[in-house]
């Protein structure tokens, strides 16, 4: 029987106790229940398990669904999340954060209008809980490509926004691959993979407000650039695999991948960059920026 709910918001949760209870009533409030919550437990040790199944038995109007998994880090559980959803839509709301109250109502009325395959999902905006909006509006056209706004092809301060994809297509590019012993590999690597084919419908609304914590992944980029080298020196060759980029996001990110390679202690990894000659000119600096890193960590 084909599933009915529309869209699936997921939650990967590692010891948010305290937080989560902000997320479930935003997601109580809201004037459409045309959704599924999805908590991926990312091994969790304080008492979010017993929370969630205190909810699952309240009268929502809502399903909640709830996975447990081992600590593995915030891709590995967007990778259960992932496998695990079979709405035509989903939206990734953190642990931390919590939607406005009419956001799925205003998601699946903005889809019906102009949604279709030939679009990746919607992007949208995110706002502080005090109401500030994160960085500028999105160009005011029909669709953007968030490779565009990475590389910076539009003259705007382009902070967090919230993607609501469509399931299928982070099917076809997940799992991220993980390496031993690194948690810190950024999911927005398969939102960049989907841009490479698929534009996103521009939706400059609040659909989500953030509320940075300081153990989060926004924090201590220092640490994960230290700890989860390998995973960086992936999406450095990402980024360095888009065309038509301008050289200051070439030069920025070769020696970021330098630095990454380094630290991963790669070999070869000059020669297998998209490009080896620039990579080699960036060597010294990546060499220096792997350096401050490793001082940065040990003090």
């Amino acid at each position: 029987m084909e599933n009915k709910i529309r869209i699936t918001v997921f939650t990967p949760a590692y010891n948010r106790e305290k937080c989560l209870p902000n997320g479930y009533h935003a997601l109580q409030r809201q004037t459409c229940k045309d959704f599924i919550w999805l908590i991926v437990d990312d091994g969790s040790k304080d008492n979010t398990r017993a929370l969630v199944q205190k909810w699952q038995n309240e009268d929502n109007d809502f399903e909640i669904r709830y996975i447990y998994k081992e600590n593995g880090g915030l891709h590995t559980a967007y990778n259960t999340a992932i496998a695990n959803m079979d709405t035509e839509l989903c939206v990734c709301v953190d642990s931390d954060d919590y939607m406005p109250d009419d956001a799925i109502e205003r998601i699946l009325n903005f889809w019906d209008k102009y949604g279709s395959d030939d679009v990746a999902g919607i992007v949208g905006l995110d706002y502080t809980p005090d109401g500030k909006r994160l960085g500028d509006k999105l160009p005011e056209q029909k669709t953007v490509n968030l490779i565009d706004l990475l590389t910076g092809k539009y003259k705007i301060d382009n902070k967090d926004r919230k993607n609501v994809v469509r399931t299928e297509l982070y099917k076809q590019v997940a799992p991220m691959k993980s390496f031993e012993g690194e948690k810190n590999f950024n999911p927005h690597y398969m939102h960049l993979l989907i841009s490479l084919k698929y534009d996103f419908l521009v939706m400059n609304e609040n659909l989500c407000f953030v509320d940075y914590q300081p153990d989060g992944m926004e924090a201590n980029m220092l640490w994960q650039y230290y700890n989860s080298p390998n995973s960086f020196a992936e999406i450095r060759l990402l980024y360095l695999s888009f065309p038509d980029t301008p050289l200051k996001f070439k030069i920025r990110n070769s020696i970021h991948y330098c630095s990454s390679c380094i630290l991963a202690k790669r070999k070869h990894f000059i020669r297998k960059g998209p490009h080896s000659v620039l990579a080699l000119a960036c060597l010294p600096a990546g060499f220096m920026l792997s350096r401050y890193i490793i001082s940065k960590n040990k003090k």
